[in-house]
C-alpha cells in the first residue's frame, strides 16, 4: 500500500474549536552528517553500504570517536535520531576485530531486545553471532548461547538472578566482556534505577574479578543530567553526546482539552472521547496515526469508539496494541504498520520506547504521560518521512491542565531529572548479600561496588567476615530475594485468584491502602477486586472487576524529623531537606462513582500501623506569609492545598509518579513547633525525589503557584488541589489561601 504524504491542510479542519488550547509548528531541521570513519572493519563498513548507509550523523561519528578513545558514552537524543547505531558501531567494531571479543546489551523489555535482535540480524555482520538470553530461553539453549554468542541480549531481571550468581558458568564471556550497552537508560529511574546501579556495579566487580574493565555505552531519550544519570547507574564517569544531528521533518503541534462540563467541579468531557474522534479523523484521511494511552483499557476503548466512528473497510485498517498479545500478534501488529496496511494503532507505552514502526504521520498522546521526556518520545513517531502531527489531549489531572493553560512550560521546558539513589541501604543491603554470594567482599571492590556497600557489610544478615572478606552464609542464592522495583524485600504479591498469575508486587507500607479488601487495584490499566489481603502470607488475592466505582483509602499520617542534612533560607523562609520516620495508619475507604466522583460509602478498616524511614523536604513558613491565614481552619486548609498542589507539579523537575510522592502539612508540628508543610519520597529509604526538589525549590513553588492561578474553578477542584492520593478524602483545602502563601513565597525570592 502506498505511503500517504501528510500535509498541514489535510488536517486542518480538525483542529478546530474551543478545544483547541495552543497550536504551533515547530520547524524543520537538516541532518549534519560525517563520513564513515577510515577506522571501520571492512566487515562492518561493507554491511553498512548493503544497508544504505554511506555517512553517519555528526552526533553518531562523535560517539564512535568517544568509544574508541575508551571511555564510557551516554548518547542522549531525540526519538528517531539513530542511536542504535551510535552504540552498535563501535561494539561491531570491536567483534569484528576480535573474535574472542563479547558484549552484553540490557533493555527493559523483552520486545525491545527481540526488536535489536532483528535488526542486528539484518545488519548481517558475519562475525556477529547474537543471541537472547532471558527468561523464555529454554533450558537447552541457555548453554550452547554461553560457549557460543559474543554479543547476548538480555534485561536487567536476568542479569541480577541468572547470570551474575551462576557467574562460574559465564567466566569465558566475562573475561573477555568489551563493551555493556544500557539501552533506554532513562528508564532506570527511581526504585528501579537504583537496584539496576547496583546490579550494574556487580557485573563490573565480576569482569574486574575475571581480569577485565568492560566499557559502558547508554542511549537515552532527552533528559537533563545525561552525565548524572551515567555516573549514577554505573559509578563511572562517561562522555555525554547530546548534539542530535539528525534531521527532523517540520512537526505541528496541537494542544487539546476537552470541553469543559462543569467549571466548579472541574469536569470536562472524555478524554478517551476525543481521541476517538481525533483517530477515526485522521486515520479517515488516510494518515497513518498512533494513539497512546495510559491503560490497556483506555486504548481498547479508543479502538472501540474510532471503529464505530468509521466505515468497514477503514475500520479493519485499525488495531490496539498492549501487552497481553502474544509476540506473534505483535509482530504481526508491527509487520502491517511497517508496511503501511494499517492506518491507525491504539496503543499503552508498549510502543512508546525504541521499537521499530515505520513512518507515521501523525501521534496522540492522551493524558500527559507523567514525564516531557516519554511525551516527546511518544510524539516522535510521528512525521519521520514528512510533516507530521502531534497532539496531546489533556485529562482533568493538574499538571495537564496547567500545560494547557501555560503551553510554553510544555513546549519550551528543558526536560526532567531521571534520580536515583542506589546507596539507599533498603536497596542497598539485598545487593551486599548478593555480592558477597558472588564472591567475598573485601577492602578492593569499594573501587566497583561503593564504599557504602563496605559499610553496610556488617549490618547485613547472614553475612560472616573471614580471612578473605564478607562471605555469604545463607542457604540459597539471595539475589531471589530482591525484587528490582521494590524497597521492601518483605512486599506483598498480588495474585490474580481467577488464573493463579501474579501480577506484581506492592511495598508493605503502600500495601495497607491500595490493597486492602475492598480495594479496587489497578495493574496495567486493568482493573481488580481485593478479595483478601493475607498479612501472614504477605499475599493479596484479587480478581478482574469492571464495576463503575473505584476505591480511595483514608488513612492517618504522621511524621517525625529525624536528622536534617541540608538547612537553607530560600524565599524568604528556613527550608530543610533531610531523614524523617512516616507513619501510616489506613482507617477507612471510600467507594467513589467514576461518572461523577460522588460518595457510594465508607468502610471502616482495621489495619495495623506501618513506619518506615524515608527523605523529605519541609518548610516553615514565616507570619508575614501567613498574614490573614492565622485563623483555623483557614489557616491548615491553605497548607493541605499547597501541599497538594507542590505534590501535583513535583513530576515536572524530577523524573517520578505523583504517586511516588507522599506529603503532610499540618498548623503545629511538634517537631517545629510551627505550621509546616513536608513532602516525602513515597518509598522507604528515598530515592533522591525530594532532595531533587529541595534543589530546584524557587522554580517548583512558582510553576505551582502558576497553575493555582490559572485554574478557572472557584473553590478547588482535581485540576488544581484535589488528589486521587489524598487520605483526608480532600477535605480541608482552600485554594485561595494556598495561592497567597505561595505567591508571597515566591515574590520573596
Amino acid at each position: 500500500m502506498a505511503p500517504v504524504s501528510a500535509t498541514t491542510t489535510t488536517w486542518h479542519d480538525l483542529l478546530a474549536g474551543d478545544e483547541l488550547a495552543h497550536l504551533a509548528t515547530e520547524a524543520a531541521r537538516e541532518a549534519r552528517t560525517a563520513p564513515l570513519p577510515a577506522t571501520l572493519q571492512p566487515a562492518v563498513r561493507e554491511a553498512l553500504t548493503r544497508g544504505g548507509i554511506h555517512e553517519l550523523y555528526a552526533h553518531q561519528a562523535e560517539a564512535y570517536g568517544a568509544a574508541r578513545g575508551g571511555g564510557n558514552v551516554i548518547v542522549t537524543t531525540g526519538t528517531a535520531s539513530g542511536k542504535t547505531l551510535a552504540f552498535n558501531l563501535p561494539v561491531l567494531d570491536a567483534l569484528a576485530a576480535d573474535r574472542h571479543a563479547r558484549a552484553l546489551y540490557l533493555y527493559p523489555t523483552k520486545a525491545l531486545a527481540q526488536d535489536q535482535a532483528r535488526s542486528l540480524g539484518a545488519l548481517g555482520v558475519a562475525a556477529v553471532r547474537a543471541a537472547i538470553y532471558d527468561g523464555d530461553t529454554p533450558t537447552e539453549r541457555r548453554r550452547q548461547i554461553r560457549g557460543w554468542a559474543n554479543l547476548v541480549l538480555t534485561n536487567p531481571d536476568m542479569l541480577h538472578i541468572g547470570i551474575l550468581p551462576r557467574h562460574d558458568l559465564w567466566g569465558d564471556f566475562l573475561h573477555n566482556l568489551r563493551f555493556v550497552v544500557v539501552d533506554e537508560a532513562h528508564v532506570y529511574r527511581g526504585v528501579f534505577g537504583s537496584h539496576v546501579a547496583n546490579v550494574l556495579r556487580r557485573l563490573r566487580r565480576l569482569a574486574r574479578i575475571y581480569g577485565t574493565e568492560p566499557q559502558f555505552l547508554l542511549a537515552s531519550a532527552t533528559i537533563a543530567n545525561a552525565g548524572e544519570l551515567a555516573h549514577a547507574l554505573t559509578g563511572q564517569n562517561a562522555t555525554v553526546v547530546e548534539d542530535d544531528a539528525a534531521p527532523r521533518a517540520e512537526r505541528t503541534v496541537a494542544l487539546w482539552n476537552p470541553p469543559l462540563l462543569d467549571a466548579e467541579l472541574g469536569l470536562r468531557a472524555s478524554a478517551l472521547g476525543e481521541a476517538s474522534r481525533l483517530l477515526a479523523g485522521l486515520a479517515g484521511r488516510g494518515l497513518r496515526t498512533i494513539c497512546f494511552a495510559k491503560s490497556r483499557k483506555s486504548a481498547e476503548l479508543i479502538h472501540r469508539f474510532a471503529v464505530d466512528r468509521l466505515d468497514a473497510k477503514t475500520a479493519q485498517r485499525l488495531a490496539p496494541y498492549r501487552a497481553g498479545y502474544t509476540p506473534q500478534q505483535r509482530r504481526e501488529i508491527e509487520r502491517r504498520l511497517v508496511e503501511g496496511d494499517l492506518l491507525g494503532v491504539t496503543s499503552t507505552d508498549a510502543l512508546e520506547l525504541g521499537i521499530d514502526i515505520g513512518d507515521l504521520d501523525c501521534a496522540i498522546s492522551v493524558g500527559f504521560p507523567g514525564t516531557v521526556a516519554s511525551l516527546r518520545q511518544q510524539w516522535g513517531r510521528a512525521g519521520r518521512r514528512g510533516h507530521g502531527l502531534a497532539i496531546l489531549i489533556a485529562s482533568e489531572d493538574a499538571l495537564d491542565q496547567y500545560f494547557m493553560r501555560e503551553p510554553p512550560a510544555l513546549l519550551e521546558r528543558r526536560v526532567e531529572a531521571a534520580i536515583l539513589d542506589h546507596a539507599n541501604p533498603r536497596v542497598l543491603d539485598g545487593h551486599v548479600a548478593a555480592a558477597a554470594f558472588e564472591a567475598p567482599l573485601d577492602g578492593d571492590d569499594a573501587a566497583t561496588l561503593g564504599r557504602e556497600t563496605l559499610e553496610r557489610a556488617p549490618h547485613v544478615p547472614e553475612l560472616r567476615q573471614t580471612q578473605h572478606g564478607w562471605v555469604w552464609a545463607g542457604k540459597e542464592a539471595p539475589a531471589a530475594r530482591v525484587p528490582l522495583r521494590s524497597t521492601s524485600p518483605d512486599a506483598f504479591l498480588v495474585v490474580d485468584a481467577s488464573s493463579g498469575d501474579v501480577l506484581g508486587l506492592a511495598e508493605r507500607e503502600r500495601a495497607y491502602s491500595t490493597l486492602h479488601e475492598g480495594a479496587v487495584y489497578l495493574h496495567l490499566g486493568r482493573q481488580y477486586l481485593v478479595r483478601e489481603l493475607d498479612r501472614e502470607a504477605r499475599r493479596a488475592l484479587v480478581e478482574p472487576f469492571d464495576g463503575d466505582w473505584y476505591t480511595q483509602a483514608k488513612k492517618e499520617t504522621e511524621t517525625s524529623i529525624e536528622e536534617p542534612l541540608r538547612v537553607e533560607r530560600r524565599l524568604g523562609l528556613e527550608l530543610s531537606f533531610g531523614r524523617v520516620s512516616v507513619t501510616e495508619q489506613v482507617v477507612a475507604y471510600q467507594k467513589k462513582a467514576v461518572a461523577d466522583g460522588s460518595t457510594l460509602a465508607t468502610i471502616p478498616l482495621e489495619l495495623p500501623a506501618t513506619t518506615f524511614d524515608t527523605e523529605a523536604v519541609w518548610f516553615v513558613p514565616r507570619p508575614h506569609q501567613l498574614d490573614g491565614l492565622e485563623a483555623m481552619p483557614l489557616l491548615l486548609s491553605s497548607l493541605h492545598a499547597a501541599e497538594h498542589s507542590l505534590i501535583a507539579l513535583l513530576p515536572l523537575w524530577a523524573m517520578c509518579d505523583r504517586w511516588d510522592i507522599g506529603g503532610l502539612s499540618t498548623n503545629l508540628h511538634l517537631d517545629t513547633g510551627a505550621p509546616t508543610v513536608f513532602v516525602y519520597d513515597g518509598h522507604a529509604g528515598g530515592v533522591g525525589i525530594a532532595a531533587r526538589g529541595f534543589d530546584q525549590f524557587e522554580g517548583w513553588v512558582a510553576d505551582t503557584a502558576e497553575l493555582l492561578a490559572g485554574c478557572p474553578c472557584e473553590q478547588g477542584c482535581p485540576s488544581c488541589v484535589q488528589s486521587p492520593k489524598c487520605g483526608n478524602l480532600n477535605e480541608f483545602l482552600d485554594k485561595a489561601g494556598a495561592l497567597t502563601l505561595l505567591t508571597r513565597m515566591s515574590n520573596s525570592g
